[in-house]
């Protein structure tokens, strides 16, 4: 009764309607929102417990209230991420978009399996979608963690902290490369599990040398490289990242993105005939399971390598790209686009270094990261074919 008038009380403070209310209420009457912030934050323990201040990516200073924190989330891959940092993903959450499709549907069965709570969680509105101060409010979170260019207006933020909300903006897709490490150690200062992301930022920075060495081997060669996303979608051709974004990944890996001499912004459409007049010495597709319903190309969990093989090679005979000297030399590779934009990323730039810089890729190996992410961190370790090439045996 009490958290009900508490949520009530926040509720008419951001402005929310007095019919919005009474949903809230008959939602807590059911047991089902209310249930959730105190079992929460006995599941946490003890960690985090001191007020702290931090800085987010946007610049803003906030101060962290005493913890155990409960949380909001608007994307997805968040729950990787506290999948990183914690035994429970869902210990801290109260309430996340539902996503399913940002960590693939056999990544989400097997943590569903592992912690029911997150079906059961709350909805709150997705940083693809329209921002709702209601559902927001509703699942009464301490802190409300917000992707970077997304989300609540000044004025919403200004609501939320009236009703006793913290916001805090990350980042892992505006700026991945120069954000996700301080995105990690933000996150994990704010549920309590500082020292468990400085393990996983210290991790990621020993795979950085390794690529950083391969650069530096490869003698100051930028390979042109076309990248596709979400490869297969449509039969137009073809959508590809321009300035910034997942077209970052391959500056830092000594490529040159050739939709970025063309895309003003940070993702287009380029044309099929610009694409064989550039003719890349490399070509990288995104895939994932949402692109089965297309004839796409699909990888991900769920997905044996073979399936994966045949369904890059279907891209391969889309009208055109057979005079692809990338499809030629059989330098034309897909990777789960799951990978992009999450904590798991530092698996996709490997993979980009050795495929760009083949001959100086000696240091690297996916896999390997892969399987220590898997061993070492992971609370439920990802399974299927997450990357495959033309030319794999």
């Amino acid at each position: 009764m009490r958290r009900s008038l508490v949520v009530l009380f926040a509720c008419l403070s951001a402005g929310v309607t007095l019919s919005a209310v009474a949903e809230l209420g008959a939602s807590f009457d059911e047991g089902g929102v209310s249930s959730h912030p105190a079992d929460a934050r006995a599941a946490i323990g003890d960690s985090g417990t001191e007020r702290s201040t931090i800085t987010d990516v946007r610049g803003r200073t906030v101060e962290l209230p005493a913890g155990p924190r409960t949380i909001s989330v608007d994307d997805g891959r968040y729950v990787l991420a506290l999948a990183l940092l914690l035994g429970d993903p869902t210990e801290p959450l109260a309430g996340w978009p539902h996503d399913v499709n940002r960590i693939g549907p056999e990544t989400y069965e097997r943590y569903a399996a592992r912690f029911p709570r997150l079906a059961e969680l709350p909805h709150v509105s997705s940083s693809a979608a329209s921002f709702s101060l209601e559902q927001t409010v509703a699942t009464a979170p301490d802190v409300a963690v917000f992707s970077l260019g997304r989300g609540p207006t000044d004025e919403q933020l200004a609501q939320l902290e009236r009703a006793g909300v913290v916001p805090v903006f990350l980042d892992f897709f505006m700026d991945p490369l120069s954000h996700m490490d301080q995105s990690l150690l933000l996150l994990g200062e704010i549920v309590g599990a500082r020292e468990r992301a400085e393990a996983f930022v210290a991790f990621r920075a020993e795979r950085r040398s390794a690529i950083r060495r391969t650069v530096e081997r490869s003698g100051g060669s930028e390979p042109t490289v076309f990248f596709e996303t979400h490869a297969g979608m449509s039969a137009e051709c073809c959508t590809s990242p321009g300035s910034g974004n997942v077209g970052v990944y391959i500056d830092d890996v000594g490529g040159h993105n050739i939709g970025a001499d063309v895309l003003p912004g940070p993702v287009g459409r380029v044309s099929l005939e610009y694409l064989l007049e550039r003719d890349p010495d490399v070509y990288v597709a995104t895939g994932g399971p949402h692109l089965e319903r297309t004839g796409g190309l699909v990888l991900g969990g769920g997905y044996a390598p073979s399936q994966a093989r045949e369904a890059l090679r279907r891209m391969t005979n889309r009208p055109g790209f057979s005079y692809l000297s990338a499809v030629r030399a059989e330098r034309f590779h897909g990777l789960a686009h799951q990978l992009l934009n999450s904590p798991l990323d530092i698996v996709a730039v490997e993979l980009l270094a050795q495929w760009i810089h083949p001959s100086a890729a000696d240091g690297l190996d996916p896999p390997g990261t892969l399987a220590r992410i898997n061993r070492d961190f992971l609370a439920v370790p990802i399974d299927g074919t997450y990357w495959t090439s033309l030319n794999t045996p």
